[in-house]
């Protein structure tokens, strides 16, 4: 028999795990709704190309410009645009889309310090999400391409994110752009130097998964020729 206080610390950790048990249950069915309201929302959106990028990037950045540039070409060529709905290179492409009267969507992130959505995305197209797993979802089923400006962890998880999942087989092939040889080419390097040869921890053609370029036409080009390529329409 232990004493009194034994009996009570053993009652508490239970109640407090029993607690924990319940909230984690109940944290499920958050995540299902928050999936069935993206899934309700985006489904009826039509081909989108996703543009990822720093929210770090200023207005007269060079990136900044070519964001924009890229996301009004795309929408010339029957394209709407997707963005994570924050500032820099994502409002840069919103912009894009607005000028272009494109589709204009804004995948935004609940944050610490509190992410605020850009101006330039349609008032209907605004979707806020309290999980980052949930938003990449979206971001990959209702995208037919995605373009990558320099950018900074987020960045770089949407890009291997999307490499990754092409590379097993989890999702079909699709146009993945890097757009900024000045700014990729180091990390590149590294990857076909140290990765692949030195390491053997990919296959020589999984460089090939993705495309670098530096122009806003080539960035196009790259999304208007693969799916002339394999005769799809990007609205799947």
């Amino acid at each position: 028999m232990g004493s009194s206080e034994d009996k009570i610390l053993k009652a508490f950790k239970q109640k407090t795990w029993n607690e924990i048990k319940t909230s984690d249950s109940w944290q499920i069915f958050k995540v299902m709704a928050e999936f069935v309201e993206g899934f309700e929302k985006m489904a009826s959106i039509g081909p989108c190309v996703s543009i990822f990028g720093s929210a770090r990037t200023t207005s007269d950045n060079k990136y900044y410009l070519l964001a924009e540039e890229i996301a009004f070409k795309l929408t010339q060529n029957g394209y709407g645009v997707i963005t994570g709905g924050g500032p820099g290179i994502m409002e840069a492409a919103n912009k894009g889309a607005k000028k272009g009267n494109g589709k204009s969507v804004g995948l935004n992130i609940h944050l610490p310090f509190e992410q605020t959505s850009n101006a330039y995305i349609d008032h209907d197209k605004l979707f806020t999400f309290k999980h980052f797993f949930v938003r990449k979802v979206m971001f990959q089923k209702y995208a037919q391409g995605f373009i990558v400006l320099p950018g900074g962890f987020g960045t770089f998880d949407e890009f291997f994110e999307s490499a990754t999942l092409m590379q097993t087989g989890k999702i079909g092939r699709f146009p993945l752009v890097l757009v900024g040889t000045d700014y990729w080419r180091g990390l590149l390097a590294w990857i076909e130097e140290v990765v692949q040869t030195d390491a053997g921890n990919i296959s020589p053609e999984d460089m090939n998964l993705f495309t670098l370029v530096d122009a806003a036409d080539d960035a196009v080009e790259v999304i208007n020729k693969f799916y002339s390529k394999y005769l799809l329409s990007p609205n799947f």
